[in-house]
């Protein structure tokens, strides 16, 4: 990633457009990410009832969602929440499951090493599945503000905080989320997401292959090896049949 400004070198090289990081891509990244975050939102008061119920405080639950941000890996590291706390099963799990935004983070290259390298940095720590998709999305379709991804995730980080402390909060009042569909909130939001990416029925194909690997590994492996597993494999498929 460069030091200096943005230049046109990488975007002629790699095959993209040129981005920039400016105020106003963050504002126009923030107010595209807040019907996402919203739909987040109601993941995170899941999250805040199943951090009570593991023995968090309402600050830890908080202070997780605000150093972590990630959804999956947070229930996990929850659910195996004791007294000592199992520090390394906890890092391993949370490890595993968050692998996938290797590949993730990879995607974005094109365009973040065309800004600073804390302007990358900073925006890699707000990213997040949601917004991840939001941001490839509207980078794909050729946009050129770099700041997109940060804006979605700090919109994003901000509710996924206050709905923790409200699910944290208000737990016993909630009672058990999926009586209200809360527990479906994260599957509904990523379908929809995935719709925007649908290109045709090429797109089917790294598709079916990455959720039948990812149900056969869940089949006969424990734990959330699976979700590399669908990840590798989607990738896999899509650069043994990329044609220039």
């Amino acid at each position: 990633m460069a030091e200096g400004e943005p230049t046109t070198e990488h975007s002629d090289r790699d095959g993209v457009q040129s981005v920039e990081f400016t105020a106003a891509g963050v504002r126009e990244g923030f107010v595209a990410g807040f019907p996402v975050a919203v739909g987040v939102a109601g993941y995170g008061v899941v999250f805040g009832v199943v951090a009570r119920r593991a023995g968090l405080s309402v600050a830890e639950a908080g202070l997780m969602s605000a150093t972590v941000l990630a959804g999956a890996a947070q229930l996990v590291a929850v659910e195996l929440w004791a007294d000592p706390i199992p520090v390394v099963a906890v890092v391993a799990t949370t490890a595993l499951v968050n692998l996938r935004y290797v590949l993730m983070g990879a995607a974005l290259r094109p365009w973040l090493q065309q800004v600073t390298v804390p302007q990358a940095y900073t925006s890699v720590f707000f990213f997040a599945d949601e917004n991840w998709a939001l941001s490839i999305g509207t980078l794909r379709a050729g946009s050129s503000n770099g700041a997109f991804l940060f804006g979605s995730g700090v919109v994003l980080w901000l509710l996924w905080i206050a709905s923790t402390v409200v699910g944290a909060t208000a737990g016993d009042l909630v009672g058990d989320p999926a009586t209200y569909g809360l527990d479906f909130v994260a599957t509904a939001l990523f379908l929809t997401l995935a719709a925007g990416f649908w290109e045709g029925t090429e797109s089917l194909r790294p598709w079916v292959v990455a959720a039948t690997a990812a149900l056969a590994v869940h089949a006969v492996v424990p734990g959330e090896w699976y979700i590399l597993a669908g990840a590798l494999a989607g990738a896999a498929v899509e650069v043994v049949t990329y044609d220039d």
